[in-house]
């Protein structure tokens, strides 16, 4: 379909005028959409997420689905999403630094942290706090503008002491009680993504962001 407005391309093929509309008409159609999907609970958080300045992650059940593989040879094996690693470089770009700490030690996560540039590794930790008061300290930060996204009872300590707490879709029930913004996607499925996507909306970054990548 053409637009009124638009000259009759050659031959009756739409224009660069009609293209460029239509564009237009489905980018503000997403945008809709976004938004709906985007409902109070997303609302509600943008105000704690204006403030974050570092968002800090659990590895297992958050970057990955939980799921651990053992290799003959005894390497542990973990599946990341690369739209989860997308939403990292985005947030990072938009000026807010990303960092992981996890129960469990692995050299994949080292290798995904690295390819990530991630500002924090933190592996084989049980005691999260001592782990998130040497960051506040480091960064001079306040608990208040850091985010935290995790799955399981470990986290609760660390869940209820930052400025954002976070939880994916399958998380466990305590987990997600104690989070202000239990994301739509489960973990290892984009739960980072999302969450990455609400730090840089409620910082009003978001288009910017876009704008960039449409170039």
């Amino acid at each position: 379909m053409t637009d009124s407005s638009c000259p009759i391309g050659p031959g009756g093929y739409p224009s660069d005028c009609d293209i460029t509309h239509g564009l237009l008409a489905r980018s503000r159609e997403r945008e809709a959409q976004q938004a709906a999907a985007r409902g109070p609970a997303w609302q509600q958080a943008m105000a704690k997420a204006a403030n974050v300045k570092l968002l800090l992650l659990d590895v297992d059940g958050v970057l990955t689905d939980g799921t651990i593989v053992y290799t003959h040879s005894g390497t542990e094996m973990k599946g990341f999403s690369t739209k989860d690693g997308f939403g990292i470089r985005i947030l990072q770009e938009s000026g807010v630094a990303v960092g992981v700490i996890t129960a469990r030690s692995s050299e994949a996560v080292r290798r995904r942290a690295e390819d990530l540039k991630l500002a924090h590794v933190y592996q084989g930790i049980r005691n999260k706090i001592e782990v998130f008061e040497e960051i506040l300290a480091k960064e001079q930060l306040t608990p208040a503008q850091v985010a935290y996204m995790g799955d399981d009872w470990l986290d609760l300590p660390l869940l209820i002491r930052v400025g954002l707490a976070v939880a994916p879709a399958d998380a466990v029930a305590e987990v997600q009680a104690a989070a202000h913004y239990v994301t739509s996607l489960s973990g290892g499925h984009g739960a980072v993504r999302e969450v990455c996507h609400l730090l840089i909306a409620a910082q009003g970054k978001e288009r910017d962001l876009l704008e960039k990548y449409r170039r």
